[in-house]
C-alpha cells in the first residue's frame, strides 16, 4: 500500500453496526484508496479498455448498416450489396463478443485478485488491533468489513469502471451520428433524457444511504445470529429460543423495511424508464414521420436512427447504474479505511527495540486501570514475580484478577503506574514477540475446528506428531484420545463441540506445555476436571511450571499450597500477600475463604449424597416463561 498507510492514528474507535452512528463517506480519502488499487491494476485495466472500446465500435455496425438495408437493398434493389452488409454485420458482432468474453476473463480476474489481496489485508490488519477494540466491536461488522466490504472492489479494477468509459464513449458517438442525421429530433430527444437524467440523479442520490444502511444491518443481523448459534446451549437450556427468534425477527424485518424501501425505488425508476421510452417513440414518431414527408430523412435514416438512440439511452441508463455501483465502491473502501487507520499494536510498538531473551521477572509497580472513566478496576497494585516462581491470584469474582492478567498479557495499558518485564516497561516492548513467550490455559478454553493435534500444536505449528504425543501424554490428553477411531486425527468440531470440558482443558494444558513458554498464565486451569482428573494432571501442571514464571487465578486454594506467594485481591486492592501457611497463620481473608471452602469439601466427603451450598435468601423472582414465551 502506499505510504499513508503507514501513518495510523493511534486513537482506537469502535466501528459502528448502527446506521444512525454511520459517518459520512469521506470522498477524498476514498478517492485516494481507488486511485492505488486503478494504478496498481493498471495494465489489466488498459487492456481491457482497449477491448471495451473495440467491442463498443463493433457494437456501432450493426445498427449503422440498417440504413443501407433499407436504403440501398431493400428500396434501391442493391442485392449484391446484401452479403456484404450481412457479413459486415456478423463480423462486428464476433468480434463484439470475442472482446466481450476477452474482457471478463482480463478484468473480471482483476477483480478477484483485488479483492482477494484487499481481504487478505483488512484481515491482517484486524487480527493486529488491540484487544479492546474487539471487545467494542460487533464480530458481524469486522466479517461484514473483511467479506462485504471488499466486494465493491470488483466495480472499480473489474469491469465496472471499464464499463463506464465505454458507455460514455458510446453515448458520445451515438450522439454526434444523430446530430449528423437530424439534429432537431436529437434535440428534442436530449431534453426528454435530460428530464430522465435528472430524476434518475435525485432518485439515486436518496437510494444510496438506503443500500449503505443495508450493509450494517445486515452485519448487526449476522452477528447477533452468529451469537445465537454459537451459544445454542445456553439459548436451549434458559428455553430461550422464542427470544431469540424475536430479536433475529426484528432484524430481519429491519433489513425487509429497507429491501423494500429500495425495491420500490428501484420499481419506480424502470417505470418511469418504460414512460420515458415511449415518450422519445411519440418524439420520434412525430417529428421523425415529419422529416421523412417532409424529405429531409430517408427511410433508412430513421431506422438507423432508431437504433443509435437505443446506443444512446442504453448507456445513459448504465452509467447511472454503474455511478451507483461505483459510489458504493467508494463507500466501502472508506470504511476499510477507517479501520485501516487504527493503530495496530504492530504500527504502535516499531519504535521498540526487540526483546531478545525473555528469563521472566514480572513486576507492578503501582499500578492503575480502569476500563470507564473514573471508575478504577485495580488501584496501586504492586508487587514482583521473580523469573521461575509463581504468583496465585485469589479473591471474589470482580476484584481485578482476570484484569490483573491481562495487564500481563499486554492485552490492555495501565492508566498509570508500570508493569516491568526483565526490568523493562512493557509498554515499551514490542507486544507480539513479548506474548510469543506466553501461553495460557483459560477457565473456557477456545479450540479451534480441527483436529486433536492440530490444536495442540496451535502455537508450534512445525511440531512434529512424536511432539503433540508427548505433550498430550504430560496433559493426560492420551487416556481419552486412545477412545477415539482416529486418535490425535479426531476432529473436535466448532470450538471443540465434540469433546466434554475436561477434555478441552487437557487439549488446552498439552498446547501451552507444547509452546514451551517463559510465563505461563493459568486461569482456573483445571476448573472442568473433577478431583480425581485434576489429581492425575496436576504431575503435568507442575512439570508445566517448573521454571517458568506462572500466574494462577484459582477457586480451589488446595492447589496453589505450593505457590511462591498468593496475592488476595479485593475491590481492586491487594489485601493480603504470603505463601499459604503464611497466609492462614495471619488468618485474615485468605484463611476465611479457605476454611470456608475445606469444610465444604469435608461435608460433601462425609455426605456426598447432600447439598451444603448455603441457602440463599427468599426472593420473590418472575417466573421462567415455559415452552413458547418470549419472557
Amino acid at each position: 500500500m502506499p505510504n499513508h498507510h503507514a501513518e495510523r492514528s493511534g486513537t482506537v474507535r469502535a466501528a459502528s453496526s448502527s446506521p444512525a452512528t454511520k459517518k459520512p463517506t469521506d470522498w477524498s480519502q476514498a478517492w485516494g484508496e481507488a486511485r492505488y488499487l486503478i494504478w496498481r491494476n493498471r495494465r489489466r485495466i488498459f487492456i481491457g479498455m482497449i477491448l471495451m472500446l473495440i467491442g463498443r465500435f463493433a457494437s456501432l455496425v450493426l445498427p449503422a448498416t440498417t440504413k443501407f438495408l433499407v436504403d440501398n437493398v431493400i428500396t434501391g434493389k442493391q442485392k449484391g450489396l446484401l452479403p456484404w452488409l450481412a457479413a459486415a454485420a456478423g463480423l462486428a458482432t464476433l468480434v463484439q463478443a470475442v472482446c466481450t468474453f476477452l474482457n471478463s476473463q482480463v478484468l473480471g480476474v482483476a477483480a478477484q485478485r483485488a479483492i482477494t489481496e484487499m481481504r487478505k489485508q483488512v484481515m491482517h490488519h484486524v487480527a493486529r488491533l488491540p484487544v479492546r477494540y474487539f471487545d467494542s466491536t460487533q464480530t458481524g461488522v469486522l466479517i461484514s468489513r473483511v467479506m462485504s466490504d471488499a466486494e465493491g472492489v470488483r466495480n472499480l479494477v473489474g469491469t465496472g469502471l471499464a464499463q463506464l468509459a465505454g458507455s460514455i464513449v458510446t453515448a458520445i458517438l451515438a450522439l454526434g451520428i444523430l446530430f449528423y442525421l437530424n439534429w432537431h429530433l436529437t434535440l428534442a430527444t436530449l431534453l426528454v433524457l435530460a428530464i430522465y437524467g435528472g430524476v434518475l440523479s435525485v432518485v439515486f442520490k436518496r437510494l444510496r444511504p438506503v443500500f449503505r444502511e443495508r450493509g450494517a444491518i445486515n452485519a448487526e443481523v449476522t452477528g447477533r445470529l452468529g451469537e445465537t448459534i454459537g451459544g445454542i446451549r445456553i439459548v436451549k437450556a434458559y428455553t430461550a429460543e422464542k427470544r431469540e427468534e424475536i430479536v433475529f425477527a426484528k432484524g430481519a424485518h429491519k433489513l425487509f423495511r429497507n429491501v423494500a424501501k429500495a425495491v420500490t425505488g428501484v420499481s419506480g425508476v424502470t417505470a418511469f424508464s418504460i414512460f420515458i421510452t415511449g415518450v422519445v417513440a411519440v418524439v420520434m414518431m412525430t417529428v421523425g414521420g415529419n422529416a421523412i414527408l417532409a424529405g429531409r430523412m430517408s427511410l433508412g435514416d430513421f431506422v438507423m436512427y432508431i437504433f443509435f438512440t437505443g446506443l444512446l439511452a442504453a448507456p445513459v441508463v448504465q452509467i447511472s447504474s454503474l455511478g451507483t455501483q461505483i459510489s458504493e465502491a467508494f463507500a466501502g473502501l472508506d470504511r476499510i479505511r477507517e479501520i485501516r487507520q487504527m493503530a495496530t499494536e504492530d504500527e504502535s510498538d516499531a519504535g521498540f527495540p526487540e526483546i531478545g531473551e525473555l528469563k521472566g521477572d514480572v513486576g507492578f509497580r503501582d499500578v492503575w486501570f480502569e476500563y470507564d472513566e473514573g471508575v478504577p478496576v485495580l488501584k496501586g497494585i504492586s508487587f514482583e514475580a521473580p523469573a521461575g516462581t509463581t504468583t496465585a491470584l485469589v479473591g471474589s469474582s470482580g476484584s481485578g484478577k482476570s484484569t490483573l492478567i491481562g495487564l500481563v498479557m499486554g492485552f490492555n495499558r495501565p492508566k498509570s503506574g508500570q508493569v516491568m518485564v526483565d526490568g523493562r516497561d512493557l509498554g515499551a516492548i514490542r507486544r507480539r514477540e513479548y506474548r510469543s513467550h506466553l501461553a495460557v490455559v483459560l477457565q473456557d478454553n477456545f479450540l479451534f475446528d480441527g483436529t486433536i493435534a492440530d490444536n495442540i500444536r496451535f502455537a508450534v505449528p512445525h511440531a512434529t506428531m512424536e511432539m503433540v504425543e508427548e505433550a498430550g501424554r504430560i496433559a493426560h490428553c492420551d487416556e481419552f484420545v486412545k477412545g477415539f477411531e482416529k486418535g490425535y486425527h479426531t476432529v473436535v468440531g466448532e470450538r471443540g463441540v465434540k469433546l466434554s470440558g475436561g477434555q478441552r482443558q487437557r487439549v488446552a494444558i498439552a498446547r501451552a506445555i507444547l509452546a514451551q513458554p517463559r510465563i505461563l498464565i493459568l486461569d482456573e486451569a483445571t476448573s472442568s476436571l473433577d478431583s480425581e482428573s485434576e489429581a492425575m494432571i496436576q504431575d503435568g501442571l507442575n512439570a508445566l511450571r517448573h521454571q517458568r514464571t506462572t500466574f494462577v487465578i484459582a477457586h480451589r486454594l488446595s492447589t496453589i499450597r505450593s505457590a511462591d506467594q498468593i496475592l488476595v485481591l479485593e475491590h481492586g486492592e491487594i489485601v493480603e500477600r504470603g505463601t499459604h501457611d503464611e497466609l492462614l497463620a495471619i488468618a485474615g481473608r485468605y484463611k476465611d475463604l479457605y476454611d470456608r471452602q475445606y469444610q465444604l469439601e469435608l461435608n460433601r466427603f462425609i455426605n456426598p449424597g447432600e447439598d451444603f451450598t448455603p441457602e440463599p435468601p427468599k426472593v420473590e423472582m418472575p417466573k421462567r416463561g415455559g415452552r413458547g414465551s418470549n419472557l
